[in-house]
Order: C-alpha cells, then structure tokens, then sequence
C-alpha cells in the first residue's frame, strides 16, 4: 500500500509535465475517466456532496480498518477532481486521512485554476471525506 504522501508525489510528477492549464484540465478529465463509475444504488441524495456545482456522490466504507471511497460525478472535470482525491485517500487509515494536508492540491495549482464555485466544491469533498474518517 502506498503512503498519502507517496500517492501525492505521483500526482505531483505526472502533473509536472503541463505548463499549459488547458493541459491540466485534459489531465483531470483524465483522472476522472479512469475512476470506476459508481454503481446506481450509490448515487443516492444522502450521498450528494453538499456545495458542488455539480453533482457528486461519494461513498465510504470501513474494511480491515481502511476507509474507502468510491465517487461518481456528472461533470467531467468534477469527476477527475474526485478521482483525484480517492486516489490519494481510498483505502488509508483514519488518521492518515486526518493528517493528510492534501499538498498536490496546491503543488498542481487545482485550486487557482477553478471557478469560486469548483474550489468550494473541491473543500465540500475534502470535507465530507474527513468528515467519513471521523465517523466510519
């Protein structure tokens, strides 16, 4: 299993060979294009990621002392901002969760390239998955 930090890293590196955010963004849409669609059942209301522009369901689960996540998204780019973040916290403990700062997020310049609206939806996301690890 490899460490927050390590998954971070990756992400900092792949996305180190774009200067250009239009490149960025096609990456996102990327990530988001290999996450595994969430099955019907999961794409409930209480599942919604309150405060996203778009729609997004996460869900989590507590296994072998591991949180996991699964998401799905109707929007591209929300839907690689996700599979971003699953990649990085999917399948970590609590306190990893907890403690991790989410560098790759700044490292990348997400945030900087989205609308207000995306960023406070990128924080509803970061916020309801340590709110699972606190709960699960």
């Amino acid at each position: 299993m490899n460490t927050t930090e390590e998954v971070e890293l990756a992400i900092i590196e792949e996305f180190s060979f774009y200067e250009d955010p239009m490149d960025r963004y096609e990456a996102i849409i990327e990530a988001g294009r290999s996450l595994k669609p969430l099955a019907e059942q999961w794409k409930t209301e209480e599942r919604l990621v309150k405060g996203c522009q778009s729609k997004v369901w996460l869900r989590a689960w507590k296994e072998d002392g591991l949180i996991h996540f699964e998401a799905d998204s109707n929007t591209a780019i929300t839907k690689g901002i996700i599979a971003l973040l699953v990649r990085v916290l999917s399948g970590k403990s609590p306190e990893d969760i907890l403690a991790c700062e989410l560098q790759f997020i700044d490292k990348i310049s997400l945030r900087g390239h989205l609308s207000s609206q995306r960023s406070s939806g990128l924080t509803a996301m970061i916020a309801l998955m340590r709110t699972y690890a606190q709960t699960l």
